[in-house]
């Protein structure tokens, strides 16, 4: 009677018996879920020069990570934008406000002198 083998895939190991340094990521969600709780950036510059004046510069960057890491890192963007949050939106109607009232106290100032 023979022994059991244990499947190499199992064990860790690569099909010539060797043990790989870390183990694979499953599918395409271990990875997603990698990629977004350490980071990816992407940077990237395009020039457009003729006879050496530059026409065009379009910088390119680009940070995929999840909304946690993000705050980590210190980036809201989206807590400020309008467009995006009702709270930024709420802000930004009392900021024109109060623009808008101090113009006015400024101007009652002016003609109470």
């Amino acid at each position: 009677m023979s022994e059991p083998t244990i499947s190499t895939r199992r064990a860790g190991m690569d099909r010539y018996g060797f043990t790989s340094p870390a183990p694979r990521p499953e599918g395409l969600a271990d990875i997603l879920e990698r990629v977004l709780d350490k980071g990816i950036i992407i940077a990237g510059d395009i020039r457009v020069n003729l006879v050496d004046v530059e026409l065009l510069t379009v910088k390119i960057r680009l940070l995929v990570v999840s909304v946690d890491k993000a705050m980590e890192m210190g980036i809201d963007w989206w807590k400020r934008d309008p467009m995006l949050s009702a709270e930024a939106a709420d802000a930004k109607e009392l900021a024109d406000e109060n623009r808008e009232l101090r113009a006015r106290l400024e101007e009652l100032e002016r003609d109470r002198e």
